[in-house]
């Protein structure tokens, strides 16, 4: 990881409440499918704010975010041209092993994001089928990557765009049409993850997930991450994770 004074080149509004934002650096920057930065927003907000990254091109390294409280509020003011410090690349992220050639992408909620760096890492190399979760149209993003994978399954809750089910649910219908991939990498919300859980042990899927867990310093220093695992003990999500096997954590 380094700390990188970035220049922003945009940072604009993609669906309700969801920005993207891509810093430009003086090197390029080496980063591995679901790994995140730590973004400092300036002024009296001392904690960064921990983003997964949805892109990483050269020295361009592009970021999505949910608007949630007074950091991403001012966050979302920054303009071209501004500069912020972004601690990057952090996180131990996917990794699809040589003969894993069917991969599933399963993300819900600001989870799909990450996934995309998935589907630009792999997705000239691997067969992927991609299932995302939206809450409703005015939510709906990143279409325009999805739909370079092999299959793209979009659907939202309310069904005001796409099927009305969840993720899950669509990942599972294809299972029951004989749709079945290798490995299973996702990235949601808990419930969405809890669910998926109990499919893939139904199924002896391998799967791997991104928590979503609430950040601090994003570097294991200040133990606000921790989660627990089935074996009893208990892992930082920002160091240790954010991808994790699924049989290994307590969802």
């Amino acid at each position: 990881m380094k700390d990188y004074l970035a220049t922003v080149v945009k940072n604009e509004r993609i669906a309700e409440n969801i920005y993207e934002i891509t810093f430009q650096t003086e090197e390029d920057v080496p980063v591995r499918a679901g790994q995140f930065g730590d973004i400092s927003v300036g002024g009296t907000h001392l904690l960064r704010r921990p983003i997964a990254i949805c892109k990483a091109e050269g020295n361009l390294v592009t970021y999505c975010y949910q608007i949630k409280g007074e950091g991403t509020q001012k966050l979302k003011t920054v303009r071209a041209g501004e500069q912020l410090n972004v601690l990057m690349p952090l996180g131990n992220g996917f990794f699809v092993e040589e003969k894993e050639q069917k991969v599933a992408l399963v993300g819900g909620g600001v989870g799909v994001f990450p996934l995309i760096s998935v589907l630009r890492a792999y997705g000239k190399e691997k067969e992927i089928s991609a299932y995302i979760g939206y809450r409703n149209k005015d939510a709906v993003c990143g279409v325009d990557e999805f739909e370079k994978a092999t299959k793209f399954v979009g659907v939202t809750d309310d069904g005001s765009w796409g099927e009305k089910m969840n993720s899950v649910q669509a990942f599972a219908k294809d299972l029951q049409a004989g749709n079945r991939p290798d490995v299973v990498l996702a990235c949601g919300p808990t419930p969405m993850l809890r669910a998926l859980k109990r499919l893939v042990e139904e199924e002896k899927l391998a799967c791997y997930v991104s928590l979503e867990e609430r950040m601090g310093c994003g570097i294991g220093a200040c133990l606000v991450c921790v989660c627990n695992l089935t074996n009893g003990a208990r892992a930082r999500v920002c160091k240790d994770g954010p991808v994790f096997n699924v049989n290994d954590v307590a969802l």
